[in-house]
């Protein structure tokens, strides 16, 4: 059917008039239509289209929402690396950071501007001759998915970037930003779904990115998230743009393009600038209506940023300056204590519940009863509560002078409150216990640590069901997980054939998973998963590791005397050698092929032949585990603690703590690409699927 002229210049207008409204509601907040008035265009455009679908454009208006649910998103790898920034967490350290740029820059202008940094989850968009072709989040900086329905429906989110009529734009431009929910909006979001019985969101940060990877871009609609701009990268054809020289002059070419760009930036002309502008906002961020947890701090001259580079995984150029754990009083209603996997008894506070860091917490951590007493916290007291690492809640100290005079000291229980046995607390450990093997909550944690991926890797097999076959007497132990029958699991309520029958397999593919991942799985003490790889090498069958002296398993290198106990203590237990036994009639593998000798082997260039290696951060493409077993294929040894005996730190994104400390010793770095280079030249291809 053709398109009369008329109606083509028509829909030409109304996409006009619309981008034009939603740009001045959406990013500068100065409407400029009624919403009547945008409704009636908008429907008067959707009624064209509908009638001449040759005049829907992909930059239409309509086309934000309405595309069917994607059933996955595709893995893209950033043609420009995403990199993170290096976190300050006090002046000091921001002061350190400014010497250490200028001591590769002396003579360079120290200017920088300050940003508030949004506490959401960042977005690349690529656009190609003006129009949005793609979305991709972050993923690990050098892979992320392909979210493009899901962008389209931000309206922050320019389709096409505005421009001057008849100015020609870049063939392609990439811009970065944060994608976030608005405090209101979060708030509005939980309300609704605590009113349809569904459970909330912890905060606005995990909302986002949960309805980031939607599957249903109407859903995303629907949350109406926002963006704020703060990247520009620009081709060297920069078609009649004019390319930015500054970061504040990107930001500005950002917002004529059409986006949001955060109002608070500020140009600072030295360090003591930046640091009034982080004073500030120290206290000035709770009105704003979004969360933002620091400042981002770039040096404003782009030709100097591109002098110092980056270092492995961060830009010199640029640093995070980080708020402290947000602190605030609330009242202990009542404690209770938590029994975990171990038999480790932690009393809890059950709080007045209290808006922090973007969450509402009821409940936080006691740790022990050595810090209950420490803290002196009574039933009814008023305390001050925080976040420790931004993630778990803990309650930091008391406020004695405002107790009630009813407060009750409260006293740890002697009995565990699972089972019933009597606890045990050793005069040199601060931990109190429950021994007894067979108690409801050391099995139910025993089950979901069996079951974790980094263990035997049992898809299906979560708290929910683990809860309801240790209350129901289907399961007394791991190893009568491999008694359980599509009958058994049929008994159980809400259970249907479909999912029974996949559960029972699941738990069936799980007996080949190797010897190092089952001993991972067993939860011995102080035996985490690196531990668990050295000490099943050394002894490749659970037989050779039960009947090992301390001293045998000491030697292990990587392993001390406090894990060396540990194990042993473990396999003397009656209970423990029963479960052994048990799994290996249910054809759990207990053992591994035993060490070729070196003479064995054909010859080979073993480039990390005597050498141990430490791996922290997230490589680009390799697992964790991916590059271990490299490295031990091609002769090392990885280890878990850096020391001067390490021979490199293979360091990936958010390396943290190990990076510094190697960088303290002088051991020598390795990038993945390093390791790859290395393995390549020795003839050992990687036989290894990369992330997804």
């Amino acid at each position: 059917m053709s398109v009369p002229a008329e109606s083509h210049q028509r829909a030409a207008d109304l996409r006009q008039l619309l981008q034009q409204a939603s740009y001045a509601y959406y990013v500068l907040d100065a409407p400029t239509l009624e919403d009547a008035v945008y409704d009636r265009l908008y429907r008067e455009l959707q009624d064209l289209e509908a009638a001449y679908p040759d005049l829907i454009t992909p930059d239409s208006p309509t086309q934000r929402v309405g595309e069917k649910p994607a059933s996955q998103f595709t893995a893209v790898p950033h043609q420009i690396p995403l990199y993170s920034l290096d976190n300050a967490f006090d002046m000091a350290e921001f002061y350190a950071w400014d010497d250490r740029w200028r001591k590769l820059a002396p003579t360079a202008d120290g200017s920088a501007i300050a940003e508030l940094k949004i506490d959401g989850n960042a977005l690349a968009l690529t656009y190609e001759n003006g129009l949005l072709v793609r979305g991709v989040t972050r993923g690990d900086g050098s892979t992320g998915e392909d979210i493009t329905p899901n962008v389209r429906t931000i309206r922050a989110i320019p389709l096409r970037l505005h421009s001057q009529p008849g100015a020609t734009l870049p063939p392609r431009v990439e811009v970065r930003g944060e994608a976030f929910l608005p405090l209101d909006v979060f708030e509005q979001i939980n309300q609704t779904r605590e009113a349809a019985g569904d459970a909330q969101f912890a905060n606005p940060r995990n909302a986002a990115a949960g309805t980031l990877r939607q599957l249903d871009s109407r859903v995303v609609a629907q949350r109406r998230l926002d963006f704020f701009a703060y990247t520009l990268l620009l081709p060297e054809g920069a078609g009649d743009l004019t390319p930015p020289r500054t970061q504040w002059e990107s930001l500005e070419l950002l917002q004529t393009l059409g986006f949001k760009v955060n109002p608070h930036r500020q140009r600072c002309a030295n360090p003591a600038a930046i640091a009034a502008y982080y004073d500030h906002w120290a206290t000035a961020r709770a009105e704003l209506p979004y969360l933002t947890d620091g400042v981002v701090v770039k040096l404003n001259d782009l030709a100097l940023q591109q002098h110092l580079g980056f270092t492995q995984k961060a830009p010199r150029w640029a640093i995070a300056l980080k708020y402290p754990a947000e602190e605030v009083p609330t009242v202990v209603r009542d404690i209770s204590v938590n029994v975990g996997r171990t038999g480790a008894v932690t009393p809890v506070a059950e709080l007045e519940p209290v808006q922090l860091a973007g969450t509402t917490v009821a409940r936080a951590t006691l740790h022990n009863a050595d810090r209950l007493a420490a803290l002196d916290i009574h039933i009814g007291d008023t305390v001050i509560v925080r976040k420790a690492g931004e993630i778990i809640p803990e309650v930091v100290r008391s406020q004695p002078e405002l107790r009630p005079p009813e407060a009750q000291r409260f006293q740890m229980p002697t009995h565990c409150p699972e089972c019933g046995e009597p606890l045990d607390k050793p005069e040199d450990e601060a931990v109190t216990r429950c021994l007894n093997s067979s108690c409801p909550a050391i099995l139910r944690g025993a089950l979901i640590h069996w079951a974790s991926r980094a263990a035997l890797d049992i898809a299906g097999v979560g708290e929910k069901w683990v809860q309801h076959w240790v209350e129901r007497g289907l399961v007394r132990s791991v190893a009568d997980l491999y008694r359980l029958s599509v009958e058994d699991l049929l008994s159980c309520d809400r259970m249907g054939a479909t999912l029974a029958q996949k559960l029972v397999t699941a738990i069936d593919q799980s007996r080949s998973q190797p010897w190092p991942r089952v001993l991972y799985g067993l939860g011995i003490r102080h035996v985490g998963s690196v531990n668990a790889q050295a000490l099943a090498t050394e002894f490749y069958t659970v037989d050779r590791l039960a009947n090992a002296s301390i001293e045998a398993i000491e030697a292990v290198y990587g392993i001390g005397p406090e894990i060396a106990q540990a194990v042993c203590r473990w396999f003397q237990v009656p209970a423990n050698q029963r479960l052994i036994e048990q799994l290996k009639q249910a054809g759990v593998q207990l053992a591994a092929d035993p060490p070729v000798a070196e003479s064995d082997t054909a010859p080979l260039d073993r480039p990390f032949s005597g050498k141990t290696v430490v791996i922290t951060g997230t490589l680009p493409s390799l697992k964790r585990d991916q590059a271990k077993a490299l490295i031990e294929q091609a002769g090392g040894k990885v280890t878990s603690a850096i020391s001067t005996k390490t021979s490199y730190l293979l360091a990936g994104e958010k390396a943290g703590s190990k990076l510094t400390k190697a960088e303290s010793l002088g051991v020598p770095l390795l990038s993945e690409a390093d390791l790859l280079a290395q393995l390549t030249a020795a003839g050992i291809t990687p036989a290894l699927d990369p992330q997804p």
